[in-house]
């Protein structure tokens, strides 16, 4: 399988991942902290095997304290991440909701010049705005704050206090080097589960009550992350970085393609307006991103 092919089926892997959630009867808390023990399981399985088959090199891995920290600290928000993210599901469509975390891009470029001192040029202003008109015309499409089951503007604002945490966590791992990708993707699973535990343990409502909802947990903690990992990661390092970025718009375009076809979830003209603004800003501000990374290399 080439490394175009591997990205675009991890990306739909991703994209499919609202309809799994939707179909679970677990709350948030629950079904993130399952996919973080399943995956760290898989995860942790293949750092085993990839360790193994090290002929050479047979030192043990040292990580600075610094980086160990920060691998567990983005291990934590991404446990938070997912708990928001499967909770915007509940209250808003799976559109606004992957939309609104693809705010995440933006949020990078438009915090990287106070956390990270980089400039703050005409293009990151663009992408901010630009986003910023997206957003607005996606949610002013709604014509009410709550339709049904709906409460559009409250499933918004989690999906992008999710893409508030993504973002801190991509950040984060500026500050990471010289870590197998297997092994940080192992750490940050791992920490995702112990933190989330005590709340799983106070809630005490880890009840799996049918056969699907078994069958779908299994398979978001296998296939959407143990898989679809393996798949990104093999892939990353066969083509170019720009093509890697433009691929995985692939994710938010089958999610909300998915969620029409297998949820019948309402798209209006204006969404897809407000979407595609997004997401252009988006792809402007990972691109303004990397073009500094190859200036400073």
């Amino acid at each position: 399988m080439s490394g175009v092919l591997k990205i675009i089926v991890a990306m739909c892997i991703w994209g499919s991942l609202g309809v799994f959630v939707k179909n679970i009867s677990l709350e948030s808390f629950e079904i993130a902290f399952l996919r973080a023990v399943i995956a760290s399981v898989v995860v942790g399985a293949i750092v085993l095997i990839k360790n193994n088959k090290k002929e050479v090199d047979n030192e043990e891995q040292k990580y600075s304290k610094k980086s160990f920290s920060i691998l567990i600290l983005s291990g934590v928000l991404i446990g938070f991440n997912w708990v928001l993210l499967f909770q915007s599901y509940e209250y808003t469509t799976i559109s606004n909701a992957t939309l609104s975390y693809y705010f995440a891009p933006v949020i990078v470029v438009f915090l990287s010049p106070f956390i990270l001192k980089e400039k703050f040029t005409l293009k990151v202003g663009v992408s901010v705005i630009s986003a910023m008109l997206g957003l607005f015309l996606i949610v002013n499409s709604q014509s009410s704050a709550a339709i049904g089951n709906f409460n559009h503007a409250k499933g918004i604002s989690i999906a992008l206090g999710a893409a508030c945490l993504y973002a801190t966590v991509v950040m984060l791992n500026k500050y990471i080097q010289d870590i197998d990708d297997y092994e940080r993707t192992f750490i940050q699973l791992f920490s995702a589960a112990i933190v989330l535990l005590p709340f799983i343990i106070y809630r005490n409502d880890l009840v799996i009550k049918d056969s699907k909802s078994l069958i779908l947990i299994l398979i978001l903690g296998v296939v959407h992350t143990g898989v679809a990992y393996c798949l990104y990661f093999s892939a990353i390092k066969e083509i170019k970085a720009q093509t890697t970025a433009l691929l995985s718009y692939t994710d938010p375009v089958s999610a909300i393609f998915f969620s029409v076809v297998f949820l019948s979830e309402p798209l209006s003209i204006m969404q897809i307006i407000g979407g595609s603004i997004i997401l252009i800003s988006a792809f402007i501000a990972e691109r303004t991103s990397k073009e500094k990374i190859q200036m400073e290399s």
